[in-house]
């Protein structure tokens, strides 16, 4: 399947799309409220509430502009970040919400939109209004995932 074509029926099939499909991904994230469907040998993750992904989206969207600075970055187009930088913002920013958890890439998140929840607890529904300095710490210093290996045939 063509490149283009994989993402045309992609977005076709995924007009919900979780903002934390990365963290997803990655299989150490979970959130009560995604749906994981599959496409052309590849998956991929829905949010099953409006509501509830425009707050993630805010949260994510706000967590990276302040996070710019502390990923020595001097500036965000369009919310695109590479790969690893994304990962660090989506991670760092949710265990920043737990600081009784490590601060390590292995850390599993439970259920993300229970986070995302307490912080619209914290900032009295509004989710621009939460603090988000309290995260930085957080996504700055949240390690890289460790690369894996591959075992060379014999």
């Amino acid at each position: 399947m063509d490149e283009n074509e994989y993402r045309t029926t992609y977005h076709g099939l995924n007009t919900q799309r979780c903002v934390f499909e990365k963290a997803i991904l990655i299989l150490n994230c979970n959130c009560r409220l995604h749906e994981k469907f599959n496409l052309a040998e590849r998956e991929g993750i829905r949010c099953n509430d409006r509501k509830a992904q425009q707050n993630c989206s805010i949260f994510l969207n706000e967590s990276r502009a302040k996070a710019q600075f502390a990923l020595r970055l001097t500036e965000i187009v369009g919310n695109l970040l590479p790969h690893s930088k994304e990962i660090r913002v989506q991670k760092g920013a949710l265990l920043g919400l737990q600081p009784d958890l490590p601060n390590l890439s292995d850390t599993e998140i439970i259920d993300i939109y229970s986070l995302i929840e307490k912080a619209l607890d914290v900032s009295n529904g509004d989710i621009k209004q939460y603090p988000y300095e309290k995260l930085i710490a957080s996504i700055s210093h949240h390690p890289a995932r460790p690369k894996r290996t591959r075992k060379r045939k014999k």
